[in-house]
């Protein structure tokens, strides 16, 4: 009966990540994952996490289903993290937010909800990006593009070329942003291009699709927000899918969200309604229990200073470990440009190794990249720094 299936190649990161777990070199390191791991290289459970779980454990009883936009104190405090809870678009009512499996869950309702009302639209999405991006948007029959994003010389961002890409799109065209810590190329914009950028999008009435899952991984969480909180002040409607899998280190509780920004309340109502809607074609309704720690976090001043200052302290780590990175290579390999490491944000960063030196780190010294040359540097700890560091030397050295 099912002769015609074709087999499923795997995907590329979750089969490396396999790979893995069955190689049997005690000294091997996993860089491709992306997995916050602490500086044990270990899996954290944050306290407050702990701590939330604690307070909830009294009160849990029967399990009936959520309502299917999610549970109602978990969508306010999505709203007041990303935007404040004080914010006009807040206060006002004009966001649709829907509690979803992951941001990925987010992703796909709302890509699902684009194709059925601007099915006319097409997607773009940054070269490179997420690879799942591309497979959400096209899962939902919507045409994807890209845009000129990463320049792979430099380690930086082509962002003239991206922003005069913007400025011929068609109207009504979906562009898939980061908010913060590009994945995979932890190459951000900064407060001035935004600033840039955001007019034109207004001007050529684009639809932005931003992605926010290293919120807290960048420069903070009230910095982190720049980008969504400037184009809603700027009266843009737009769509942001969250996520709670890195910053509560909650991966699999599938913790996430969508959230529309709209012109008025009326029209977030209607929205609100057709996410539900699409919702209840997919899944029906998201799990409980993600959902209540979070908000158990996020709505108890104590905890939610607790959980903060964590995330802190996680930002702080990754920092470290790319300015020792960095001067490790400066140090092995002088005259070679390191600033990449430092300059990038988040938990990834392009090393610009080619897919054979990939392979060579990885068949040679152990050390596991995905083989577009992104490294997860929250992999990196006090323990295996030094021979990450000597691995990439070596690597380097050899193609030269």
């Amino acid at each position: 009966m099912f002769e015609h299936v074709e087999a499923y190649p795997g995907d590329p990161i979750l089969t490396l990540n396999e790979a893995f777990g069955q190689d049997p070199r005690p000294e091997k390191i996993n860089l491709s994952i992306g997995i916050y791991f602490d500086d044990a290289g270990q899996l954290p459970v944050m306290r407050a996490v702990r701590e939330a779980e604690a307070q909830i454990a009294p009160t849990l009883g029967a399990r009936p289903y959520l309502p299917m936009e999610g549970l109602a104190p978990y969508r306010q405090a999505v709203q007041a993290l990303l935007w404040g809870a004080g914010h006009e678009a807040v206060t006002s009512g004009r966001i649709a937010t829907i509690q979803t499996i992951g941001g990925s869950g987010g992703l796909k309702v709302g890509s699902d909800f684009l194709k059925r009302y601007f099915p006319q639209s097409e997607v773009w999405v940054s070269d490179p990006t997420w690879d799942n991006h591309r497979a959400m948007f096209e899962g939902a029959g919507l045409k994807v593009h890209t845009y000129p994003y990463y320049d792979p010389l430099a380690g930086g961002l082509r962002f003239e070329e991206m922003l005069a890409t913007f400025k011929g799109l068609p109207e009504r065209s979906i562009v898939l942003l980061h908010a913060c810590c590009h994945n995979p190329t932890g190459v951000d914009l900064s407060a001035a291009q935004w600033n840039a950028l955001i007019p034109v999008i207004q001007s050529r009435r684009l639809i932005p699709y931003l992605d926010i899952a290293y919120q807290g991984f960048g420069d903070g969480l009230e910095q982190d927000a720049h980008a969504l909180r400037t184009l809603t002040d700027a009266g843009i409607s737009f769509f942001c899918a969250n996520s709670f899998s890195k910053s509560f280190s909650l991966y699999g509780e599938r913790v996430g969200g969508l959230s529309v920004v709209c012109p008025d309340a009326a029209q977030a109502a209607r929205v609100l309604g057709q996410l539900k809607a699409t919702i209840r074609k997919n899944y029906s309704s998201p799990p409980t229990y993600g959902a209540r720690v979070v908000a158990q976090v996020l709505q108890s001043p104590e905890l939610r200073v607790l959980w903060a200052g964590e995330l802190d302290t996680m930002r702080q780590r990754i920092r470290l470990m790319r300015q020792r990175l960095a001067d490790g290579l400066g140090q092995a390999l002088p005259g070679h440009d390191v600033s990449r490491f430092v300059n990038q944000r988040g938990m990834f960063s392009y090393t610009g190794l080619s897919e054979s030196q990939v392979d060579t780190l990885r068949h040679s010294h152990a050390v596991y990249l995905v083989r577009s040359g992104r490294m997860c540097v929250a992999g990196l700890n006090a323990g295996n720094v030094d021979k990450v560091t000597q691995s990439l030397a070596a690597v380097i050295r050899d193609a030269t």
